[in-house]
């Protein structure tokens, strides 16, 4: 059983995802190793939550530029890593032992925060269409 890292969740409703990516999240999530690395193609994920290449593209570019998703250096194809702060570990210690050493490597410059868009002011709430009757000619 892995022992999921809860630091990066209690602010995921400010990161602004959409609902593609939350889901392409929590296909990485599931399939994650000790550590967070994920072996799988963005389309073996895409497909594991219903979503067409393209969606599981812009999912993915999304999460990458929130730094949920980090991609190796060398852009290993099919290797992805979650951050640390949303990684699961396989015992209690290398959790308290990976979330130490991230914020040292966050404060070195060695490793992005997760970031949230910044808004000036908040963006405006979706408003729904109310309904109107519509009259059938005749």
């Amino acid at each position: 059983m892995l022992i999921q890292a809860s630091a990066g969740f209690g602010m995921l409703y400010r990161l602004d995802l959409t609902k593609a990516a939350m889901e392409l999240l929590s296909a990485l999530i599931e399939r994650q190793e000790p550590g967070g690395e994920v072996n799988a193609s963005q389309a073996e994920l895409g497909a594991r939550v219903g979503l067409s290449r393209n969606s599981a593209n812009t999912a993915m570019a999304l999460l990458e530029s929130r730094n949920l998703v980090l991609r190796p250096k060398d852009r290993k194809y099919r290797t992805y890593y979650l951050h640390p702060y949303i990684a699961s570990y396989a015992s209690q210690e290398e959790l308290e032992e990976a979330i130490e050493d991230a914020a040292e490597r966050i404060d070195a410059g060695e490793l992005p925060e997760i970031t949230a868009p910044l808004y000036e002011t908040a963006p405006p709430k979706r408003q729904s269409q109310p309904l109107r009757a519509v009259r059938v000619a005749g």
